[in-house]
């Protein structure tokens, strides 16, 4: 059976995930997505994010975090940068930078981070 998720037409996001968008795709499971982000920062810059639409982090039930931070394990490996190492980031709502109202994560990797 295929896991259902609250979904939000209008998303960009959930476009994506629904594959009504093209993206460059660098990791799937059935909790999780990862792409390439279309303004990189970084030599590697890719978002992760739930399945499901929760707009923010506070909108987010404890499950759908623990779930996300874990694949960023998984995705970290995936993308080799498991040993040297990467920045995570969370923007959370309009003045947390949050441009995008579906919870993902910036994981930025492939160079020296420099800036916070």
């Amino acid at each position: 059976m295929t896991p259902s998720y609250p979904t939000d037409s209008e998303c960009l996001f959930c476009k994506i995930i629904a594959g009504e968008m093209k993206s460059n795709i660098r990791y799937e499971s059935d909790q999780v997505i990862a792409f390439d982000d279309i303004n990189p920062k970084s030599k590697t810059h890719v978002l992760i994010c739930p399945r499901g639409h929760y707009p923010t982090l506070m909108d987010t039930p404890p499950e759908v975090i623990t779930t996300l931070l874990e694949e960023v394990k998984t995705v970290a490996r995936e993308l080799g940068s498991d040993e040297r190492g990467f920045r995570l980031i969370i923007n959370n709502g309009k003045e947390g930078g949050q441009i995008v109202f579906h919870l993902h994560a910036h994981f930025l990797a492939g160079q020296q981070q420099h800036g916070f």
